[in-house]
């Protein structure tokens, strides 16, 4: 029960932060054009720090036993989202982003700052897992729904700052190696940013929305539904049920930590991918908006379930 009031708490001080961006633009010290700067600067800058400083941690056999864990619980988590897009897709009309929308969660921006506050510093690792198997999608299955085109560029993604980021990650954690003090203090300042900046390019592009339309809107209800409540709520139990079979010593915790992703609100890189890819940044970002709000009661009533099962 504890564990489920501090995620409160972090996700109000998240919800804080986009409000922040939303007053800028209202009370005209920025304007909502400006927020693509800053998306440019969280995807291709901040967002590949976070991967690699994520990765600054011994390798040991437990830490190894609990990534693969990990890795196969965020990889059957993205398999179960997309075959639920897949099935509620065409009786329920899915345009591109309300799919990325209920597929892909704000693991990076939010994830990462909530486990570090609720569980500590030494489980962001975990949270790796989930950031590797979700940025892989990223660039490949998220950018080719968006585009309408069911093609892979495998260049661009291999050139890709972000998967660049996790193949050198992954070699400094394999290899044990540390970054330099200079070096670690710049990516770890990089890493530090990716929340507020993310927060306010979505208050940005919220600033320029009439709110009282928003919540008007009938379809976002729908999305906000089964991204928030109907696959959280079917995998906590999923979840919850495996992890009494597990062996490893940190299981309940590393499983939490994939349950978090998974129950988190819509990516805030969707608003960003659907600026660079001229698809409906407002509908994204209302999407967004209301998932986060919603989020406040849905992700702790996710974790009391499973930490209920478990």
């Amino acid at each position: 029960m504890e564990l489920s009031l501090l995620l409160g708490e972090q996700i109000v001080v998240i919800f804080l932060m986009m409000a922040i961006g939303y007053v800028i633009v209202k009370t005209g010290f920025f304007q909502v054009e400006d927020s693509k700067v800053l998306s440019n600067l969280v995807i291709y800058i901040c967002f590949p720090c976070v991967m690699i400083d994520s990765f600054q941690i011994e390798l040991t056999q437990r830490t190894a036993a609990g990534l693969a864990i990990a890795v196969v619980a965020a990889a059957a988590a993205h398999l179960f989202m997309i075959v639920v897009v897949w099935l509620l897709g065409k009786p329920l009309g899915f345009n591109r982003i309300e799919k990325v929308s209920i597929i892909y969660t704000n693991a990076g921006y939010l994830v990462i700052p909530l486990v570090s506050s609720v569980l500590g510093e030494e489980w962001v690792f975990y949270t790796t897992a989930f950031l590797l198997v979700q940025n892989i999608l990223t660039w490949t299955h998220c950018v080719s729904v968006l585009k309408g085109r069911n093609e892979t560029d495998i260049k661009s993604i291999l050139l890709n700052p972000n998967m660049i980021a996790l193949a050198i990650g992954l070699v400094l954690f394999v290899g044990g190696i540390r970054l330099p003090l200079i070096l670690d203090s710049c990516v770890a300042g990089f890493s530090n940013v990716v929340t507020p900046t993310s927060m306010l390019v979505i208050g940005m592009v919220i600033g320029d929305v009439d709110l009282k339309w928003v919540f008007r809107q009938k379809r976002p209800y729908l999305i906000c539904l089964i991204r928030l409540v109907l696959i959280p709520m079917t995998f906590a139990v999923a979840l919850g049920l495996a992890g009494r079979m597990l062996p490893h010593a940190d299981t309940e915790y590393i499983l939490m930590i994939v349950l978090i992703a998974v129950a988190a609100p819509v990516a805030a890189m969707i608003t960003q991918l659907a600026q660079v890819y001229d698809q409906d940044v407002r509908y994204a970002s209302v999407i967004n908006v209301m998932s986060v709000i919603f989020c406040i009661i849905t992700m702790p009533l996710t974790i009391l379930l499973y930490e209920m099962i478990i």
